[in-house]
């Protein structure tokens, strides 16, 4: 049976009603099942994880996103996560018999529909890039929601659908299609973000660190410490105990101790072979944050 995984991420994070609404659209969404919701306060950002038949993803994600555009402003959001728009990120991620080319067509086809329906502007990014300098998300957010208005003077960075222009209230969107991405943060005890930065630095592959590893380092004001936020793009090219180990060694060699770690979503349960939630020292895990556990 072909599955296709949403996983969309909303510049919101601090108003629950606003999450819990974006949620209840998705529970009232005929042919998808929620499987989670995850919101965090500093990043102010929530991330939503549904699945359904490729038919039906489309429709799951055009209602969700249709009602976060009516419940957030980006001229009054403020938060410590790089992001483009109120809808800021859709991914399509093919599980079960699909294939990526199913996940491709999907993201496309949301993409020009959710443009068309709303006048957002839409880049398509990983599988579903149109051109090669969009493929990685990074290049797509590059000066983020701040610098549109800019970015759309340039003819170069033309969306891939919609119209170059700014709306303050909604920015952009960047929909993509993608393997199963593990987004997983490791909290520290300290209060120096040049620290965490430090550590980002050595683990992402753009500075050297590991392949498929992206990584910033930030503070949380509401936890008084820091963290070291990374996406593992690809758990077979570096495992998350490789990047936990390496994080747990840098810091500990500054007299720094792991906090806790967390993970954002869901991820497949190859990705846990060989280590445990407890030695990751994971923080609200339970067996319905794997994948599998759903198909």
């Amino acid at each position: 049976m072909k599955i296709i995984e949403c996983v969309p991420n909303f510049s919101e994070g601090r108003d629950l009603g606003t999450v819990e609404a974006l949620a209840a659209t998705l529970r009232k969404t005929s042919g998808v099942k929620l499987l989670d919701v995850s919101a965090d306060a500093d990043h102010n950002r929530c991330v939503l994880t549904f699945i359904g038949a490729p038919e039906r993803i489309v429709e799951g994600a055009m209602s969700v996103s249709e009602e976060a555009l009516a419940r957030i402003d980006m001229r009054l959001h403020k938060g410590i996560h790089p992001r483009i728009g109120a809808v800021d990120v859709v991914p399509f991620i093919p599980l079960g018999d699909a294939s990526m080319s199913d996940a491709v067509a999907v993201a496309h086809r949301f993409g020009r529909g959710f443009a068309a329906k709303t006048a957002v502007p839409v880049y398509f990014y990983g599988e579903a890039a149109l051109q090669a300098d969009r493929k990685r998300l990074p290049a797509v957010r590059r000066g983020g929601y701040e610098g549109l208005a800019e970015r759309f003077k340039n003819p170069a960075w033309r969306p891939d659908a919609g119209e170059p222009f700014f709306h303050a209230r909604w920015g952009a969107t960047a929909v993509g299609a993608r393997i199963p991405l593990i987004a997983f943060n490791v909290n520290l005890n300290s209060t120096d973000p040049a620290f965490a930065r430090e550590i980002a630095c050595s683990v992402r592959e753009s500075n050297g660190g590991f392949p498929a590893v992206k990584a910033i380092g930030l503070f949380l004001k509401s936890k008084n410490c820091v963290q070291v936020s990374m996406n593992l793009t690809d758990f077979r090219e570096t495992s998350i105990r490789t990047v936990f180990d390496f994080i747990d060694a840098m810091a500990r060699s500054r007299g720094v101790d792991v906090l806790h770690s967390e993970l954002i979503g869901l991820l497949p349960r190859d990705a846990l072979s060989g280590v445990t939630p407890e030695y990751l020292k994971l923080i609200d895990f339970t067996e319905d944050r794997i994948i599998e556990f759903h198909l």
